[in-house]
């Protein structure tokens, strides 16, 4: 965290000396249409032809863009200072309009990757990668990712395509055993280099070495085979925000506001499949208070008549506010009678979920009480990983929780899989990635300079691709 803060000092000092004591100004505010076009990728995975230019592009052109980098956050004031100052005169670089299938300039000669080896794969899936093609990297436009992945894009996928202005992401063999883990578990017959599966995995590692990221890319490509995903990119908001009301008969707390916006997600992109599932319970949903109305009156459970789908169970929930939350813990009970579609349950900032109470011997009296994670009645639906189900959680060292202890309450022994930071042969692709999208001048690119990036950040993402940009 000390290595940021110096080379930031080190830049602004560098940008005084070359404007001859002038202190640099911060670079303004992009308008909104450029800031808005950082976000979209280039559609590089569209190159099937051969990379020429297609006749029916449009929005041919360039556009001058100041520091892009720039524009994701204020805590890159100083890099802006620096490239204002003419300490990065070139991070300042033209870079094509997006446009569909390809922009004019297109030169598949410069995706070229480490030892010459295409840096980019074209495809629509990342069921086709074997271990051999690891480490490329696969383009898709934003409404593609948002079209498979409708409930949202971790914050660090986006930060990633914000600053190297295209939606594209690298296939590594940490993910792609993760993959298999879960492909061998639906088809023994596959084979992989895996001495054994588990249906539940809880990702860990340090912070930004890519659980989010491998999470997303597993939930677009079991998605992309046909498989039903209850998917949820902000485990936090779970607990956080919205209102929670002591439930009478569990004893739990309900929080009604967030369980429709769970089905409302969860409907994104199932709906068609959700409209084909019949439900197989039928049994009262429990009826609790609803957001801001209270309790119903004259009633305290709801009937699902006979023949309902699960799309009808959700629409109830969403419909009927005193009957959200039942419907939330009602449809993960369904899930888990599914048998004509794969279903898998992908939570990212699972620890969210836990709190340190999970470790503490319960409390008869408190004087001054506090709503922890295990009395959320969905939580306590859905983060238990002792069943049959597959289930995979990505921890989030972003969020406040903390670190927890190696064995979790309502997680098997041994769920725990350490994902790692980026080997040395990834960091090089990465870096020659940086080079393609112009973060790293091309002129001052070496192995040595790379390699310099990858032991000073430890293989840390994030930081990688901050110091990229002083190459």
């Amino acid at each position: 965290m000390l290595l940021r803060p110096l080379l930031r000092r080190g830049a602004a000092a560098a940008a005084a000396v070359s404007s001859g004591g002038a202190r640099a100004t911060a670079l303004p505010d992009p308008p909104a249409a450029l800031a808005s076009l950082l976000l979209a990728s280039r559609s590089y995975a569209k190159a099937k032809g051969g990379g020429k230019p297609a006749s029916s592009t449009s929005n041919r052109g360039k556009v001058r863009a100041k520091d892009p980098r720039g524009v994701a956050s204020a805590d890159d004031a100083a890099g802006a200072n620096f490239s204002a100052g003419g300490g990065g005169d070139d991070i300042d670089t033209e870079f094509e309009l997006p446009t569909d299938p390809l922009p004019p300039t297109y030169d598949p000669a410069l995706d070229v990757g480490p030892g010459g080896r295409p840096l980019f794969a074209f495809t629509d899936t990342f069921g086709s990668f074997a271990h051999r093609d690891a480490n490329v990297y696969v383009d898709f436009t934003l409404d593609e990712w948002n079209a498979v992945l409708p409930e949202g894009l971790p914050a660090g996928m986006m930060k990633e395509f914000q600053e190297t202005r295209r939606c594209a992401v690298m296939v590594r063999k940490s993910f792609l055993d993760l993959r298999d883990n879960f492909r061998r578990i639906v088809d023994p017959a596959v084979t992989t280099k895996l001495k054994d599966t588990k249906k539940q995995i809880v990702l860990d590692g340090p912070r930004s070495c890519g659980k989010s990221i491998a999470l997303a890319m597993l939930v677009h490509w079991a998605r992309t085979e046909g498989w039903l995903v209850f998917y949820v990119p902000q485990g936090k908001d779970w607990t956080h925000g919205g209102f929670f009301y002591r439930n009478t008969y569990s004893d739990f707390f309900d929080t009604p506001l967030q369980a429709a916006k769970i089905l409302q997600d969860f409907l994104k992109y199932n709906e068609t499949r959700l409209q084909q599932l019949p439900c197989q319970i039928f049994e009262p949903i429990p009826l609790g208070e609803g957001a801001g109305v209270g309790m119903m009156k004259g009633a305290d459970t709801m009937e699902m008549p006979e023949g309902s789908t699960l799309y009808d169970l959700i629409q109830t929930g969403i419909t009927h506010t005193h009957a959200s939350v039942g419907v939330v813990v009602r449809l993960r009970k369904e899930l888990s009678l599914v048998k004509d579609v794969v279903v898998l349950f992908a939570i990212d900032q699972y620890n969210s979920w836990f709190t340190f109470s999970d470790f503490q011997e319960p409390v008869t009296v408190r004087s001054c009480r506090s709503i922890h994670a295990k009395e959320l009645t969905m939580v306590n639906a859905y983060r238990s990983m002792l069943h049959n189900d597959m289930m995979v959680g990505a921890f989030s060292h972003s969020t406040a929780v903390g670190k927890l202890r190696q064995e979790l309450p309502d997680v098997p022994s041994g769920a725990r899989l350490m994902f790692p930071r980026y080997t040395l042969d990834e960091a090089e692709t990465v870096c020659h990635y940086y080079m393609r999208q112009k973060i790293i001048r091309r002129e001052n690119f070496s192995e040595e300079k790379w390699k310099k990036i990858y032991y000073l950040s430890n293989g840390n993402a994030a930081e990688m691709r901050w110091l990229a940009a002083f190459v």
